[in-house]
């Protein structure tokens, strides 16, 4: 996977590139503000995008509503410190595709970053949980769900923080089946992911 890194830590920035090199990615760029970021990420069209929250000229969520706006397919993970709920929100809304701490274990994050390759939203279980319980404190207005039976079990396990591999083996069914029905939740739910879809589907009460 061809992978851009943006921090304003030179150190942390030397030090992940490091780890990504050593779990076989390949880093073809980095930058140390997030307006550099958006400019080097046009040019070099990665496949993930590694973004701080915190950063000089233009902070992460602001990059990464660039960098989805002008090249969705390209995958964008914050990684930061920063464990506030207002953060981890404004980057799921603005389409991130996943959201991970620096105090993570190399093989944690490595393992991650191996879920997202195969579409899995690259979040910790504690993360997911801290999203759905928020999101599930809202004021909802119910509406009829436009999902499967099938596709809100898998969506309640996507909730959870499982993988694709966790999910089939509770439901019996096969990795690719579990795959189809979360692009089809995504797709019918009008999101960009699947922490986006868990937020969507509990403030239309689909999950409860």
């Amino acid at each position: 996977m061809k992978i851009f890194v943006a921090d304003d830590h030179s150190l942390f920035r030397d030090g992940i590139i490091s780890l990504l090199e050593a779990g076989g990615h390949d880093v073809i760029g980095q930058a140390g503000d997030g307006a550099a970021a958006v400019e080097r990420v046009q040019i070099l069209k990665p496949d993930l995008v590694l973004l701080d929250i915190n950063m000089p000229v233009m902070n992460g969520i602001e990059a990464l509503k660039a960098i989805k706006a002008s090249s969705p397919e390209i995958k964008v993970v914050m990684l930061t410190v920063s464990e506030e709920d207002n953060y981890l929100l404004s980057a799921i809304k603005a389409g991130a595709d996943g959201y991970l701490l620096k105090h993570l274990n190399a093989n944690e994050f490595l393992q991650s970053l191996d879920g997202l390759e195969k579409g899995e939203a690259a979040v910790t279980r504690a993360v997911a949980s801290r999203l759905f319980k928020h999101v599930s404190q809202g004021s909802p207005e119910k509406i009829e769900s436009p999902i499967s039976e099938r596709e809100i079990e898998v969506l309640k396990l996507v909730s959870t923080g499982k993988s694709n591999r966790e999910i089939a083996e509770e439901l019996s069914v096969s990795e690719n089946t579990v795959k189809f029905h979360i692009k089809n939740i995504i797709q019918k739910l009008n999101v960009s992911n699947r922490a986006e879809a868990v937020m969507v589907a509990v403030q239309k009460q689909i999950l409860n």
